[in-house]
């Protein structure tokens, strides 16, 4: 034999085949821990799927939150833990679901929120980000039009009550929330809507999502302070779930 096993095999070559290899485990390493969560995945149904993909599922791992918050672990088995009222149209995969009952209260379709924690979302120093302006002695409304004793409109025209407060973003610097003082006729207390689904005119706040009938049922925040991650993604699912669910007129098409 003239030449030996590694006769053609260098330093570049061994560069190389160690870069490839070196590749190939970095992704099958990003993409098990990209699926720590919404693993393993579900049927419509809630079951657990067939197929769970090319990647196995990785190992549990705990993380600390901060500001004492506890632990968290993921990969679990989890899920939603609630029942979604929702049937199937057809046994075959791919059909929609309809909703069985009130689809705003129940939060599905366009009004579906995610389990996020009940917990407020907090800024790097562990305080409340979103807060009433009422409770900050650092902001005020500099320029634009001030909403607060503006009546509020529902999309079908009604009063239902007057802005009261304005909740801000303080890390952001920007105005999350509008607080609704409901009128007695319409319901008890205040309700939050996002700022994304409000107008403000000249003489009112139009909110054409929903109509007075169901501000009542806007999910509440048990805070006068302060609002949850879980709270924010029940109020703006409710708007927007208005924006189909409102009117049965919403559910045609529009073209």
């Amino acid at each position: 034999m003239t030449t030996t096993f590694f006769g053609n095999f260098d330093l570049v070559s061994a560069a190389l085949w160690l870069f490839w290899i070196f590749f190939a485990l970095l992704i099958f390493y990003i993409q098990r821990e990209n699926m720590r969560e919404g693993y393993p995945l579900e049927n419509d149904d809630g079951s657990v799927a067939a197929n769970q993909g090319m990647f196995p599922v990785p190992e549990p791992k705990t993380f600390k939150l901060p500001h004492g918050r506890g632990d968290v672990t993921v990969p679990n088995a989890d899920g939603e833990k609630r029942d979604v009222a929702l049937r199937q149209t057809s046994v075959a995969n791919g059909y929609p679901f309809e909703p069985t009952g009130n689809p705003m209260k129940d939060g599905v379709g366009p009004a579906a929120w995610a389990a996020r924690r009940d917990l407020a979302e907090l800024d790097a120093h562990g305080h409340p980000k979103i807060i009433p302006l009422s409770c900050s002695d650092k902001f005020f409304v500099a320029g634009g039009r001030d909403p607060r004793g503006l009546p509020v409109m529902a999309g079908d025209g009604e009063i239902v009550g007057h802005i009261c407060d304005m909740w801000i973003d303080e890390p952001e610097q920007l105005v999350r929330y509008l607080e609704i003082d409901l009128g007695p006729t319409i319901g008890e207390g205040t309700r939050l809507v996002p700022m994304t689904m409000a107008r403000i005119h000249s003489n009112r706040v139009a909110i054409k999502s929903i109509f007075g009938k169901h501000f009542n049922d806007v999910p509440k925040h048990k805070s006068g302070n302060q609002v949850t991650l879980l709270e924010e993604e029940k109020i703006s699912a409710y708007y927007a779930g208005g924006t189909l669910y409102a009117s049965a007129e919403r559910l045609e098409p529009q073209l």
